[in-house]
């Protein structure tokens, strides 16, 4: 079988490593569940670090890191006294839009005259550009701040340059060679190493600039935390330094936001009148956002976060609504096409997949290919790339990727067929003429599959503890909540459970699947989205996270399955070159080599002591300790 039709694998597993002894004693000074303080050793942290997961360190003078800064808020401080109007330059999705409602609800309250700029996505592009410059030059306005886009606009820059508009950087994004010209830049970039500012998204600089300009006015920066929260969230920022500690002060408060705008979403998105977490803003209010930026203005946005009416907002809020539904519609119509035209090439998740799938349509939505490539490549683990046309002769494309595969480089290397491209790893778009999509596609399929050959196949499912499902409660989820918020640095811990039973499982509209599990005496729901495997054994290891459904009248505690896989009732081990098989026997671990010797060890495994006569038994060899330790890691007799 040649690569470029190699068949996808079921994702192979990767038990966690036997943490050695001492490593969960934090567990009981901190009152934390061993298995959660397992996860934390695993992924790293050092005692000072799982404290300050716990609680936060302060964030120290933010002028002591970002060098513009100073000079920012003094020409801000200087438009706004003198009635200048101050252009927020912003971005069409949820980190760009609620920048720029942010930083200009932030100028307005202060006193000052602040309009919101972003481009059209459908006809414009991405980020600041010339004709945006001159238009808000004639319009009058003497100052632009841009917010979560910038520092590579250099013709936009250059031009405000030439027509004496003074330009305020705030940007993430990669910092070229060769820098545009600009009054000032904030950027994490430019902080020292270790900062705690360091992985700001685009809400997090406006926020920060906001805090900066109110420091003798608070009250102006009212609902700002609020805007932040959402954009950092929805962009998917690191939650490391300054943004887990503003997250963690700003959820608990966020469902009593004093802007209308923020509690018409809530409401339109039927959240009740709790505390909401980051998954209420990653799959109900940012879905809700970014819908008007990918299928209308994203001015509209901007209107709905800073207006003081409540009425308008619940109007405007609607808006975001019904084109969401509409967003939702055309995710599953171009998904269900994609699926047929795979589907009519013989390909399927398990059935010859091409190393790289790409699919053109003239008449697919570019603002909402990203998404559905993104479906495309968790089904069938590949780079995906879905083009929709233009009335030009081109394909306006975005393109999704596992971590095996860079999506920058790939382009990059591709950059001659491409007449624009950008991107970073995980995620990209670019535009190319239809004659070049052949040729485009042949070149994208052979990296991908150079990737394949050199073994950067299937993720590997990597649980970081083993976990009892018996244990899960109402007390556990709360303890694990103290560790929240989750998101890119620090995910929800992956666990897992060994010899499951499936009591029960159906199928789901959208391909989702619904099991009732057991462990022991315990009984538990479970779901798994978008489940291509089709129906699971009787006897299972479980993969999964803890979460509420919320669904019902009253919430409960479920799984959300990641992977599942046919129990065995023995391991193999690698040790040193050699393989052992081992089992659970007569209250301990069997041991097998492959000469067929056995050895029983019990467990838990009796403490080591110094070798006496009058010792009813040898301490055990260290080499077979550790070999038992493994063992019991990977039967779930230890966390």
């Amino acid at each position: 079988m040649s690569v470029s039709e190699h068949q996808r694998e079921p994702q192979p597993w990767r038990l966690p490593e036997a943490l050695p002894g001492g490593e969960l004693q934090l567990a009981e000074q901190l009152g934390l569940p061993r298995a959660l303080v397992a996860v934390l050793r695993r992924r790293g942290y050092s005692d000072q670090a799982i404290v300050d997961i716990l609680e936060p360190a302060p964030a120290p003078p933010p002028e002591q890191h970002f060098p513009d800064l100073p000079q920012a808020v003094e020409r801000l401080q200087q438009a706004i006294a003198g009635g200048e109007t101050v252009a927020v330059c912003g971005d069409y999705d949820a980190d760009g839009m609620t920048s720029t409602a942010l930083l200009t609800g932030v100028v307005q309250r202060l006193g000052g005259v602040a309009t919101a700029a972003i481009p059209s996505r459908m006809e414009e592009g991405y980020g600041l550009n010339p004709a945006m410059v001159e238009r808000l030059h004639e319009e009058g306005a003497g100052l632009l701040v841009t917010v979560d886009n910038g520092i590579s606009a250099t013709p936009a820059l250059e031009r405000a340059q030439a027509l004496g508009v003074e330009v305020i950087v705030t940007d993430h994004h990669a910092i070229p060679a060769q820098r545009p010209p600009y009054l000032a830049l904030l950027h994490p970039a430019l902080t020292p190493a270790e900062s705690p500012y360091r992985t700001l998204a685009g809400v997090g600089l406006a926020y920060l600039l906001a805090r900066c300009l109110c420091k003798h006015n608070p009250a102006a920066l009212a609902g700002s935390r609020d805007l932040f929260c959402i954009g950092t969230v929805a962009d998917m920022a690191p939650l490391h330094g300054v943004n887990r500690l503003w997250l963690r002060h700003g959820l608990a408060r966020l469902h009593q936001s004093c802007l209308p705008g923020i509690q018409a979403l809530i409401r339109s998105a039927g959240l009740a009148k709790r505390p909401l977490d980051e998954e209420d803003i990653g799959f109900h209010l940012a879905p809700r956002i970014n819908a008007v930026g990918r299928l209308g203005d994203p001015r509209h946005v901007v209107e709905l976060l800073t207006t003081p009416s409540e009425q308008q907002a619940m109007a405007m809020a609607q808006f975001c609504e019904d084109l969401n539904q509409q967003r939702r519609e055309l995710c599953a119509a171009i998904e269900a096409e994609a699926l047929t035209l795979l589907a009519a090439d013989g390909i399927a998740p398990g059935v010859r997949v091409p190393p790289f799938l790409l699919l053109a349509q003239n008449h697919w939505h570019h603002g909402v290919i990203g998404i559905v490539a993104a479906r495309l490549m968790e089904r069938f683990d590949r780079p995906v790339a879905l083009l929709a046309g233009d009335d030009k002769g081109r394909f306006r494309a975005s393109v999704r990727a596992p971590r095996w595969f860079a999506v920058d480089a790939a382009l990059q290397a591709c950059g001659e067929l491409l007449e624009v491209f950008g991107g970073h790893p995980a995620a990209g778009g670019f535009t190319v003429a239809s004659h070049q999509v052949a040729h485009l596609q042949e070149r994208l399929e052979q990296r991908a599959a150079t990737a394949l050959r050199q073994g950067g196949s299937a993720a590997m499912i990597a649980p970081e503890a083993h976990l009892d499902p018996g244990r899960i409660n109402g007390a556990f989820l709360a303890t694990l909540r103290s560790l929240a918020p989750f998101g890119v640095g620090h995910p929800v811990p992956l666990f897992w459970a060994h010899r499951c039973r499936v009591i029960s499982q159906q199928g789901l509209r959208g391909g989702h699947r619904r099991f009732e599990l057991a462990y022991g005496e315990a009984r538990f729901p479970a779901i798994a989205w978008r489940w291509p495997h089709g129906p699971a054994p009787q006897q299972v290891d479980v993969a999964f996270r803890i979460a509420w459904d919320r669904r019902g009248a009253q919430p409960r505690l479920q799984l959300e399955v990641e992977a599942l896989r046919a129990a065995q009732r023995e391991v193999v081990l690698r040790k040193q070159g050699r393989r052992y098989w081992c089992c659970r026997r007569d209250g301990g671990i069997q041991l097998r080599n492959a000469s067929g010797q056995c050895l029983t060890v019990p467990w838990p495994l009796p403490e080591d002591v110094a070798p006496d006569t009058d010792a009813r038994q040898p301490p055990l060899h260290p080499y077979v300790r550790q070999l038992a330790i493994q063992a019991a890691t990977d039967l779930g007799l230890a966390i």
